[in-house]
């Protein structure tokens, strides 16, 4: 049952809705429904929900602005909203329940999940709780779940030993959420259960968590759930579709309110009971809440008491005005998140708002944390929506680094088919309504030539309506030695810099049988002769000195070496003939003429 929702409160604050809990407010904080409304108007925020917690109890929980803008349905306490990366304590708390005493967040992971492995082999080294602290060496490589999703875990993990670690382990602290999902995969290991179903029965159940839940389908159908907005450069308040997670669910995928989320601050300024019951052991969450790996300098700049930054087992860590602070941060398209807790002082913030990459709940964190600690004002909205007066040059830009009146190499349809990259991906170029079109993750986009054989991506909307707007990300195809088109190459977020690229698959042509006997046999080139054999429908050419050779049949007598780029082997059948009689090997140094030895 979804609790009841009464409507004691409702006061218009010039155009700020405000929806109160049946919470008594503390005192301290009588006055904060119009600092926090204020937010609204200047932040263009569609709505934002604020839960505070004092050891035991909420002393203040209210609704600011709309849950749904174009319906104008009011946030409130009860609302939900995705939390994004404010998850990830879920999951290293689960880690922390479930090694408990007997097991150490120092082992090797390859003893707790055997399956992750790294490019350069240091997963022999990597333990859990490096996982936690993000210090692997890896950096972020988040193109390659947010672009290329995929629900399948395994398959995700998998694309971890292709990417390139740019720093030694624990040289440096660089965010990754590979490395949280890889703990909800230690724990669905250890537990024969899924990730969602040990949340789901070890914190949402026992801290009252009912409506809380990890896809956004079943909070869409919530009665009181958010839609996610993002702020256009006209300041205008436009809906986003919800981005589903499941893959990823370890690192970000909880949905939540703020009412259901200060049960679980309760539980972390308790040190890890709720209502006389211990869910965290003790001994983790004075681990988790203390400074495992500095994040950065974290010296104090124009304000000299805030300072520190470093990173506990999923929270950070830093000194906000003399209060020693526990916080963790979210973003997923159309949300933004702040959750927090000062345990010497007992007191929990959590923020949860509708706007994409919002400022919003940070300030609002703030400035309701001065206010509860009596600290003398600092207008931190009044700094965050300081306006830019340089005027905005309106004026068409010319794009100099394009080239003008060049033409592609090739037709349209050379340019389709699948391409993939290990650590990333795959996508698919396909030729519709005489354009190139291609969908990486939930974005479709047709290919706008922009020079040689470059194109710029421009979006197609969800009502079909293409964008023509330039400026979009570039593809850059690459033409093999043969002529084909060989690779795809974009810029993401390798650390290397260098573009990303994608291989072209083949596309094996279906032969039958019989047609395949006819080339089976052994040539003779140069005096050294070549075997070619059919296992399981495939052909293979077995070349002395080398390796047995996959290819891949392309028609007409042609087939590519699956391993090789640019090679290629293509058969002479004279008239009337049922078996080759010439094998040409076609390389990049060359064309070799090989004859049948029986002939």
């Amino acid at each position: 049952m979804y609790r009841c929702l009464l409507l004691l409160a409702l006061t218009v604050v010039g155009t700020s809705l405000v929806y109160a809990q049946p919470t008594p407010t503390d005192p301290r904080l009588s006055d904060m429904d119009s600092l926090l409304a204020k937010l609204l108007d200047d932040y263009h925020v569609a709505g934002f929900s604020v839960a505070v917690v004092h050891k035991d109890r909420v002393v203040y929980a209210k609704g600011f602005g709309y849950r749904d803008y174009e319906k104008q349905l009011p946030a409130t306490p009860n609302t939900l909203y995705a939390i994004g990366s404010s998850t990830k304590a879920f999951t290293a708390a689960l880690l922390g329940k479930l090694f408990g005493d007997s097991l150490s967040l120092d082992d090797k992971v390859t003893e707790h999940l055997p399956a992750l492995h790294f490019k350069d082999g240091r997963e022999a080294d990597v333990t859990v709780r490096d996982l936690m602290t993000h210090r692997t060496g890896l950096s972020r490589y988040d193109f390659s779940w947010y672009v290329f999703n995929s629900d399948a875990r395994d398959s995700l993990l998998r694309r971890v030993a292709y990417m390139e670690p740019n720093a030694a382990l624990r040289e440096k602290w660089q965010y990754n959420n590979f490395m949280y999902l890889a703990q909800g995969m230690i724990a669905e290991r250890m537990t024969g259960k899924t990730w969602e179903e040990n949340i789901k029965n070890r914190f949402f159940t026992p801290l009252g968590m009912s409506r809380s839940n990890f896809d956004v389908n079943e909070m869409a159908a919530d009665a009181d759930a958010a839609a996610g907005y993002t702020v256009t450069e006209a300041d205008a308040i436009e809906k986003m579709p919800y981005f589903e997670i499941r893959g990823m669910g370890p690192a970000g995928s909880i949905n939540s309110s703020v009412l259901e989320m200060a049960n679980w601050l309760q539980l972390w300024i308790d040190g890890g009971a709720y209502g006389g019951k211990r869910l965290i052991p003790r001994d983790f969450v004075g681990e988790a809440a203390s400074s495992q790996m500095v994040m950065a300098g974290g010296l104090p700049t124009k304000h000299k008491d805030v300072h520190l930054a470093n990173y506990g087992l999923g929270w950070m860590i830093s000194s906000y005005r003399g209060h020693y602070r526990v916080e963790h941060g979210g973003n997923i398209d159309g949300f933004t998140a702040s959750t927090c807790f000062f345990p010497v002082d007992g007191l929990g913030i959590v923020v949860l708002s509708n706007q994409n990459h919002s400022a919003v709940p940070a300030i609002a964190r703030n400035l309701i944390a001065d206010r509860w600690f009596g600290l003398p004002f600092i207008d931190w909205n009044e700094r965050g929506v300081e306006k830019d007066t340089t005027a905005v040059d309106t004026t068409e830009q010319v794009d100099l680094a394009q080239i003008k009146g060049t033409r592609p190499a090739h037709g349209l349809s050379d340019y389709a088919g699948t391409y993939t990259n290990p650590a990333y991906g795959t996508f698919v170029v396909r030729v519709a309504n005489d354009t190139l079109q291609t969908a990486l993750g939930k974005e479709r986009a047709w290919l706008s030539h922009y020079h040689y054989d470059v194109f710029e991506m421009r979006e197609i909307g969800e009502d079909g309506r293409a964008d023509t707007t330039a400026g979009g990300m570039k593809i850059n195809f690459r033409t093999g030695l043969d002529g084909q088109v060989l690779s795809a190459s974009m810029t993401m977020d390798d650390p290397s810099g260098n573009p990303v690229e994608f291989k072209r698959k083949l596309i094996a042509v279906e032969i039958t049988p019989a047609q395949l006997q006819a080339y089976v046999g052994k040539y003779i080139v140069s005096g050294m002769t070549i075997s070619i054999t059919v296992k399981d429908g495939v052909l293979f050419m077995d070349v002395p000195g080398q390796t047995n050779y996959e290819t891949v049949a392309q028609g007409n007598h042609n087939f590519k070496l699956k391993a090789l780029n640019g090679f290629s082997i293509r058969f002479e059948m004279d008239e009337g003939a049922t078996q080759a009689s010439t094998m040409y090997a076609i390389q990049p140094n060359g064309t070799f003429k090989a004859t049948r030895a029986d002939n």
